[in-house]
């Protein structure tokens, strides 16, 4: 079934999707473009290989070309998933570290605003053991780095397991860590932060969680939101994304950050499945969100 046309935005709420860069990196923006975005995500690279093909001139010149032609902004980046910045073997930490700093060159190059990481795993030598890991790597990369304008958000995480990040302590320990603070911020993911066990469903849930954050946190490094529905229950530590208002997080909460003036330039960015059965889910999902913004006009 052919995807319908979407009337192409530039105004409106600050929504968007992470998008596929099969055939060139500017597809991305082509393809956010298309769904009605007005910011969008992309993997800089392969996000299942380590290698990195070099981005030529032209490439460059015609991603940049295309985000000032949209207006498509701030762009986001998402690492590798193979990147573990947090492992206690010598020789993936060192790959992993190797890996942030070409991605970070790379975001620095396209000019992307933010690239977000998951912080990673301690696998077994401890949560405080990876959490200076994490710091030292990155620490590592902005030193290689020291003019770079793009900003690492640290990805909050469900939890599972030897994975770090799944409360905002942990984000916290690890900011403290990093030397050149002003390039670090954080990326809250709905799905993750229910997941761990931080409840948003209601008004009176939503304000506990954003107090706590900011109290342990701070909301000035609140930089990008993920926005994913549950399939998991609360405080399950289960990373399952459903789309928006169909899973146990429902509704409201998207609705409580789309209206919550705070976060009104800070870019909220789906990551939900992009088909159900054969219908295109991106504008489907990108429209919920403007109605709960209570931006959708009235027939």
């Amino acid at each position: 079934m052919p995807a319908t046309p979407i009337r192409k935005r530039t105004t409106g709420p600050l929504i968007g999707a992470h998008m596929s860069i099969a055939g060139g990196v500017f597809n991305a923006i082509l393809a956010g473009e298309e769904a009605g975005c007005r910011t969008v995500q992309l993997f800089n690279k392969s996000s299942n290989q380590w290698a990195a093909k070099t981005l030529t001139d032209k490439e460059v010149e015609q991603f940049q070309d295309e985000a000032a032609r949209t207006k498509i902004a701030p762009l986001v980046s998402h690492t590798s998933y193979l990147i573990n910045c947090g492992s206690p073997n010598p020789a993936l930490w060192k790959k992993s570290v190797s890996a942030l700093g070409i991605e970070y060159q790379r975001c620095d190059t396209l000019k992307i605003d933010y690239l977000v990481m998951h912080p990673g795993a301690h696998t077994g030598s401890g949560t405080e053991a990876g959490i200076e890991k994490i710091g030292k790597a990155i620490n590592r990369v902005f030193g290689k780095y020291p003019r770079g304008k793009t900003i690492i958000c640290l990805e909050a995480t469900a939890g599972a397991g030897s994975i770090i990040g799944g409360t905002f302590e942990e984000l916290a320990a690890i900011i403290e860590l990093v030397d050149d603070s002003d390039r670090i911020g954080v990326c809250l993911d709905t799905c993750h932060i229910f997941a761990a066990g931080y409840d948003m469903r209601t008004r009176s849930g939503y304000r506990s969680v954003l107090v706590d954050f900011d109290r342990i946190v701070g909301l000035n490094r609140m930089k990008v939101w993920h926005f994913n529905d549950s399939k998991g229950e609360f405080a399950s530590h289960k990373d399952r994304h459903e789309h928006i208002g169909s899973g146990h997080i429902g509704r409201d909460a998207f609705g409580f950050i789309m209206r919550d003036r705070r976060f009104t330039r800070v870019p909220k960015i789906l990551e939900t499945p992009k088909f159900k059965g054969e219908r295109e889910m991106d504008p489907v999902n990108l429209r919920l969100l403007r109605k709960l913004a209570g931006t959708t006009k009235k027939k």
